[in-house]
């Protein structure tokens, strides 16, 4: 069996993106722990199992140049819910730029938002089979 288990996100600074992903979205600080060049492996990841992300600070200009815009401008993140009422409202609540309203779609409900840094994800209630 085979599962992607890290996707690496490229962050300007370790603690406010764990503070964005941990109160604005609602994630889980899963590891953080120091690493021999100064860096830190530091991995997120929503409730549940699944996919966690690795932040990453971004180390010269070309990183840094990808913070915000690694998939070119489109949506490169989906977000799963079982509730996306619930979680829409705590994640406007916790001030979320959400770039559009919800929308319910064959597929299921749901809306465009961006992180603190302007990577675009998709809030996604799937529609139920």
């Amino acid at each position: 069996m085979s599962r992607i288990a890290l996707v690496t996100l490229v962050v300007d600074d370790y603690d406010e993106a764990i503070r964005f992903y941990t109160e604005a979205l609602g994630f889980r600080l899963a590891e953080d722990a120091p690493r021999p060049d100064g860096s830190r492996w530091v991995v997120v990841r929503p409730e549940g199992d699944g996919t966690a992300l690795l932040l990453a600070r971004a180390k010269g200009d070309e990183q840094r140049a990808r913070v915000g815009d690694q998939t070119g401008g489109r949506v490169g993140f989906f977000l799963h819910t079982d509730d996306f009422a619930r979680d829409h409202a705590r994640m406007l609540a916790a001030g979320v730029t959400f770039l559009e309203e919800p929308r319910h779609e064959p597929y299921g409900s749901v809306a465009v938002f961006q992180d603190l840094y302007g990577n675009r994800w998709d809030l996604l209630q799937p529609a139920t089979a």
